[in-house]
């Protein structure tokens, strides 16, 4: 049960990021993150009397700090995802994504299998593939660069880190608080989000009904993920949960093609291969 609501995580946060990577290419991102979060959170609130909880204290911290982590994240992955090419962004995104919660495991007494550590090997090899091979996307709104990294890595690589913490810091929370932790955390990422869309300009936020459906589907999609990721964390371990929920790239990827006909590299091709590889070894170890 636990792999199979994994997997069903992956899928979903994959379908939400490729909305909101959409509608950032039309609107400004601190716009498509306002708006998706609000609407999960309204999903959350109407979903939250169907699972009974008693929810500590500590549980709501571990939630702001999630909510903290997860808007810096979605903002980040979401600018990302409209600057560059969803295809190389999402699988940069999912390698640190996935990496990140192994080295904590580690870290308290977890040891990888031997293709544990081929696979995270082969991640970061994926990480140098996509990353200095030039884009071949013709769909980006944002020119290529001449010197330096393809536009949107940069991003990709700071949400990654910021969606391990996440990760984390949501294990990290007790299965008897149900949903209330990921409340705590939308309610603290929504907060900064409308904050920081205050500070810049209220007029950021603004959007139109077309561009609204795109970032329904994507605050959606994302927070039904969320929900799969809590009862699977809490029934099975952080490394194996968090690095199957992080092939979410297959299904950004999937979209990507047939919608936008997006178009990759050879070379780029071989490093979200072997991402998407790293992850899976990961996962079996």
């Amino acid at each position: 049960m636990t792999i199979a609501l994994s997997l069903a995580a992956a899928l979903i946060y994959g379908a939400a990021d490729f909305f909101g990577g959409l509608a950032g290419r039309r609107v400004s991102t601190i716009a498509v993150v306002v708006w998706s979060q609000l609407i999960g959170l309204l999903l959350l609130v109407a979903t939250l009397p169907f699972f009974p909880a008693t929810p500590s204290a500590s549980d709501f911290g571990w939630g702001a700090l999630c909510g903290v982590c997860g808007a810096l994240a979605v903002g980040l992955l979401y600018r990302g995802l409209a600057i560059g090419t969803m295809g190389v962004v999402s699988p940069v995104t999912a390698i640190l994504a996935a990496v990140i919660p192994v080295l904590w495991g580690l870290e308290r007494g977890e040891r990888p299998s031997t293709g544990a550590s081929l696979g995270i090997i082969a991640a970061l090899v994926a990480v140098v593939c996509v990353s200095v091979a030039p884009s071949a996307a013709e769909h980006s709104p944002v020119p290529r660069r001449r010197a330096g990294l393809p536009p949107g890595i940069l991003e990709a690589l700071l949400a990654g880190f910021a969606f391990g913490l996440f990760f984390i810091a949501l294990a990290q929370t007790h299965a008897d608080a149900g949903l209330f932790p990921l409340a705590s955390a939308r309610l603290t990422s929504v907060g900064l989000a409308v904050v920081y869309a205050v500070i810049t300009g209220v007029r950021a936020i603004w959007i139109g009904k077309g561009t609204l459906r795109l970032i329904a589907f994507s605050g959606i999609l994302d927070m039904t993920a969320n929900v799969l990721y809590i009862q699977a964390v809490h029934g099975g371990m952080l490394a194996i949960v968090a690095v199957l929920t992080s092939l979410y790239p297959a299904g950004t990827m999937a979209l990507a093609a047939i919608v936008v006909r997006e178009r990759l590299s050879r070379l780029q091709w071989i490093g979200v291969g072997m991402a998407l590889l790293g992850v899976a070894a990961i996962a079996l170890r």
